[in-house]
């Protein structure tokens, strides 16, 4: 079990163009050869938008992308003709494929703040996709067969306890709140990366959210 703090990720973004990126893996400038992947997770950033700030057209090839809006509302359109509006519990999935452009804005009067995960594909190429998931419930998978990785969204109660998925990795990223994975206490902004996570389970210390990647590969 290897515990990474919130502290810990690298600062990125554009501050003075309303952009905060706080990245939990080796990403642009901040190369550590030591911090690129775990199981299929390429990427864990946590992003923060202000009003009318945002990412112009730029583009991604070979990589699943998963969004999680934590609050605010993103605008996102793409070059395969999709523009959403992605919000507090959806699951956004652009499969970039071959290669896709996207753009992303907080087009909205308040702040915007969403985690986005990169995952690594089985197989390189193909056609680009876009899938958006409104409102999943809590307990319910997503999966993401593009890169033989499952998501599974917790939410908590104070004392309330859930089972972790057995997988040969396992990602966790605490979204808000407190919890108590494995004997070690999280907060926002905390992942915890295990390897042959068997038996284990989850308890919220105060309301809480997270996300979780099981992967066997």
């Amino acid at each position: 079990m290897d515990v990474r703090r919130a502290g810990e990720r690298y600062r990125g973004g554009d501050p003075e163009a309303g952009i905060d990126s706080r990245h939990a893996f080796s990403f642009g400038p901040h190369y550590d050869p030591e911090n690129l992947r775990f199981g299929a997770v390429i990427a864990c950033n946590e992003e923060r938008l202000a009003p009318g700030a945002g990412f112009d057209e730029h583009p991604h090839s070979h990589t699943e992308i998963v969004t999680w809006v934590v609050e605010g509302e993103l605008t996102h359109r793409d070059s395969t003709g999709h523009e959403t509006r992605v919000r507090p519990g959806d699951v956004q999935h652009l499969s970039a494929a071959a290669g896709v452009r996207h753009v992303e804005r907080n087009d909205a009067s308040v702040p915007l703040a969403f985690v986005q995960m990169w995952l690594a594909p089985l197989e390189p190429g193909g056609e680009p996709s876009y899938e958006i998931v409104h409102g999943i419930a809590d307990s319910t998978p997503y999966a993401v067969p593009g890169a033989g990785a499952m998501l599974h969204v917790r939410r908590l109660g104070p004392g309330e306890r859930t089972a972790v998925p057995d997988a040969a990795y396992l990602y966790a990223h605490v979204v808000h709140g407190e919890i108590r994975l494995g004997g070690e206490a999280l907060g926002p902004g905390d992942s915890v990366r295990i390897t042959g996570a068997e038996d284990l389970d989850v308890v919220g210390v105060t309301a809480s959210e997270l996300l979780l990647w099981e992967m066997n590969r």
